[in-house]
């Protein structure tokens, strides 16, 4: 019992070193770039795999899921995306406007203003809800993967434009406007 035991310890490590040692002589041999949508991109395992980041980077299919980006001129403040995310990491703030404030790209009427639009890289799981509910299509996932930061602060995207003046002049004209619709039911 101790001899088959000793035996089956000893064919493993060999096992174990003769694979370490083939990888060894294997990594030797650089691995040629392939394109990912050729169908053979798995087929060849061998050679160095690692990508040498600054100098070479990895095909990127169509298809990826990044960097999230929003056309703010398109967006109609629907807050689709935001009750999408699974994470909560879409944080929107709408302000009414009481009339047209103009037309999307594909002829959307946009009656709210974006007083706030930030996404929080750091708790985005890159799931793209985001992207399908999207009625206008203004939010998308580009190709850019490699925005890192040392602090978390820095993965909240801001993609509002408006000022803090033009934010408290937009809920004033908002306020307005309700109070003139109170007074003109009451009379």
């Amino acid at each position: 019992m101790i001899f088959k035991t000793a035996s089956h310890a000893f064919r493993t490590a060999i096992k174990g070193l003769s694979l370490t040692v083939k990888h060894l002589f294997g990594a030797r041999r650089s691995r040629t770039e392939l394109n990912i949508k050729e169908d053979n991109y798995f087929d060849r395992q061998e050679g160095i795999v690692t990508v040498q980041y600054p100098r070479e980077k990895m095909p990127i299919p169509d298809v990826a899921r990044y960097q999230l980006q929003v056309d703010i001129d398109d967006c109609i403040v629907c807050d689709l995306c935001a009750k999408a995310c699974p994470v909560d990491c879409i944080e929107i703030e709408a302000i009414k406007s009481p009339e047209a404030i103009g037309k999307t790209s594909d002829g959307s009427v946009k009656r709210l203003y974006p007083a706030k639009f930030n996404i929080d890289m750091a708790k985005c799981m890159y799931c793209g809800l985001c992207t399908v509910v999207c009625p206008t299509e203004c939010i998308t996932m580009t190709d850019a993967y490699d925005r890192s930061s040392q602090k978390l602060t820095d993965l909240i995207y801001g993609f509002s434009d408006m000022t803090d003046e033009q934010v408290a002049q937009r809920k004033a004209e908002w306020t307005q406007f309700q109070a003139e619709k109170e007074a003109a039911k009451q009379k």
